[in-house]
């Protein structure tokens, strides 16, 4: 028996490891990944494989796909890269948490209920988004300007982002402390802040971190008429009827 005990263990260990992987399943164009491990960045084609640590880049006129272990989708426009710091793995908290960090370009992602103990965070230079079961849009410029936009759903973003943890997380927007003197030379020349974003609301915030423009957005507005957000549509709607089926 010991030994049917340890096949079994083993089947479990290796679903699990199943269940931390996503796949890239759609590719147009130059898509590149860098594994943890690896200094170079090597082609990923549809089916390769991603996992905690990876690294994943588009470039001019390409965009990519990946099925986060085909439970979520995260897409990249081009000239995107993402790191995918932690992808479903089990925290201290006995949490399962994922950590995305958008370092430029845009992504579309649409990511299912977020149960209580479970945690999806996707990171920008200067701010970072708690996803709670939402299709979303976030894009940073090259001076890292950041908007994000909510088509159903919501978000709760802030500009207090600390690197080992993940997005503050509260059920209504508040002010968190204000500017305080830090370990010397820095201190916070910003006011922190935290809001919801919720479905067809859309927030802009400057390289400094600082909100500069919040509130609705239409389906008919011209900025929803590109391509991308086309594609992107299509594609959440393909999906859906593949799911139904």
């Amino acid at each position: 028996m010991p030994g049917l005990m340890f096949l079994l263990s083993a089947a479990a260990g290796e679903q699990a490891d199943q269940n931390r992987k996503g796949i890239v399943t759609y590719i147009d164009g130059q898509v590149r990944r860098k594994a943890i491990h690896l200094e170079e960045w090597t082609s990923a084609p549809v089916n390769t494989e991603i996992l905690s640590g990876d690294k994943v880049r588009t470039f001019s006129e390409s965009r990519a796909e990946l099925d986060l272990a085909q439970l979520d989708i995260i897409r990249l426009a081009p000239r995107t890269e993402v790191d995918i710091i932690r992808l479903y793995e089990e925290t201290r908290e006995k949490q399962v948490s994922t950590q995305i960090h958008l370092a430029e370009g845009e992504i579309w992602g649409a990511v299912g209920k977020i149960e209580a103990e479970t945690e999806f965070d996707v990171s920008a230079p200067i701010a970072a988004a708690a996803i709670t079961g939402t299709v979303f849009r976030l894009k940073v410029e090259t001076d890292s300007t950041t908007q994000l936009k909510v088509y159903s759903g919501e978000v709760r973003i802030t500009n207090a982002i600390d690197k080992k943890e993940p997005a503050i997380h509260s059920p209504i927007p508040r002010q968190i402390e204000g500017p305080r003197q830090i370990a010397p030379p820095h201190e916070v020349s910003v006011e922190e802040w935290m809001v919801i974003i919720q479905s067809m609301q859309q927030v802009t915030i400057d390289k400094q971190g600082r909100i500069v423009s919040q509130g609705s957005f239409s389906h008919k507005d011209k900025d929803e008429k590109d391509p991308w957000v086309l594609w992107n549509k299509k594609r959440d709607e393909k999906i859906r009827n593949r799911l139904q089926e």
